[in-house]
């Protein structure tokens, strides 16, 4: 899909896009994304957060004023989803107020918008972690959760509301190193994320469970699922095999010397060769700034480190069992190829769906292709869950 804005700066319309596809489920408005984005100087994070904080309020502030229920839930809805999208690219300084701010607005004009929606709080260690229950009454649960930068919260608009009002019940939550836990107590991410996902199926207590992962959780999940029985269909969207892949094109493909260099006391000219990429590829520049963020490293050489735990190799995808559902979209910023990769390692009962450019629904994680991408995942869970 070409874009229709940020034609410079990959990253930023992708984001924008990402708005754009939560129109599908109440998330956002055609005219209220289009004229924020055109306010936007591209590549300027402060820009980009002062233009969505703006039209947040904006939108916040006339949903407050409404007498009617209705119209105050559909405008918290989408305040919630402009809050979430203004401190989006502000985590290279985690001590910035504004990024904290933004969060909590989002959180309670979400909980203001969907009153029947349970939010929950499920025991994980020493903790919790925050989430939202849709009791539909049926005897199928789907749990899921977002990747490496998303929330709980806009899981609604990716797939709990589409499947809930399938008649699916659906468990929504926030695990380490994404949105909740990090604002709440710094709570960073975990390779071993069948560790989340027990605690959460213990509080969940239903017999009959799906998962699905979104965008990172493309590998998060399909991990948890390779050690935890209890999942019994599994929805990778997009499929992730490799967290490290297209770093480990910068060292030939060979992951010990990557690891040798990426982690020894001092590489200044692995330092140098990320200073480079981070100044002239605005996705690497976020990558870097979010990813020391959500894994709680301090350099980028120290983040693309841990990043080489986050895989599925060494028999991990073999050991998934429950039928697996992969999807694909071949216009992919980020992950290319990758679910064809862990499709290819799967043993169990397995499905891939690609979309396409014909129905404008290539992007990652069929960004702005919510309704068709649902429809075809609800039809799958219909047959294999």
């Amino acid at each position: 899909m070409q874009p229709i804005v940020f034609g410079n700066d990959p990253t930023f319309w992708y984001e924008t896009l990402r708005s754009f596809g939560h129109i599908a489920y109440g998330g956002a408005d055609f005219g209220e994304v289009l004229v924020t984005a055109q306010r936007i100087e591209e590549g300027d994070y402060d820009s980009w957060h002062d233009e969505w904080r703006r039209i947040a309020d904006l939108v916040a502030t006339e949903a407050e004023r409404s007498s009617s229920p209705i119209s105050r839930r559909d405008g918290f809805l989408r305040a919630s989803n402009y809050y979430r999208s203004a401190e989006f690219f502000l985590h290279g300084n985690p001590d910035d107020p504004r990024i904290h701010d933004s969060h909590a607005r989002s959180v309670a004009c979400f909980r203001k918008a969907l009153p029947g929606v349970q939010a929950v709080q499920i025991p994980y260690k020493n903790t919790t972690l925050p989430g939202y229950h849709y009791d539909c009454g049926g005897d199928r649960t789907v749990v899921m959760h977002n990747g490496f930068d998303g929330s709980a919260e806009e899981m609604h608009f990716v797939a709990a509301a589409a499947l809930a009002e399938r008649g699916f019940n659906v468990l929504s939550f926030d695990g380490p190193g994404q949105p909740g836990p990090m604002h709440r107590e710094s709570l960073t991410f975990r390779p071993d994320w069948e560790n989340v996902i027990g605690p959460v199926l213990d509080w969940l207590q239903a017999d009959r469970v799906a998962l699905l992962g979104n965008s990172m959780g493309g590998l998060l999940a399909p991990r948890a699922a390779a050690f935890e029985p209890r999942i019994q269909a599994l929805v990778a969207l997009d499929g992730v095999y490799d967290m490290s892949l297209v770093l480990l094109d910068h060292f030939g493909g060979d992951r010990e010397l990557a690891a040798r260099l990426l982690r020894a006391e001092s590489a200044p000219e692995i330092d140098v060769l990320f200073e480079q990429l981070m100044a002239t590829d605005p996705g690497v520049r976020w990558a870097c700034t979010h990813g020391m963020w959500v894994t709680g490293t301090s350099t980028p050489r120290s983040y693309f480190a841990d990043m080489l735990d986050y895989h599925l190799g060494d028999g991990v995808a073999e050991r998934i069992t429950c039928p697996t559902l992969v999807c694909s979209a071949p216009g992919d910023l980020f992950f290319q190829g990758q679910p064809e990769l862990l499709y290819e390692h799967l043993t169990c009962p397995k499905t891939f769906l690609e979309f396409g450019a014909d129905l404008g629904s290539d992007a990652h994680c069929q960004a702005g292709a919510q309704r068709l991408a649902m429809a075809r995942i609800a039809d799958w869970l219909e047959r294999n869950f």
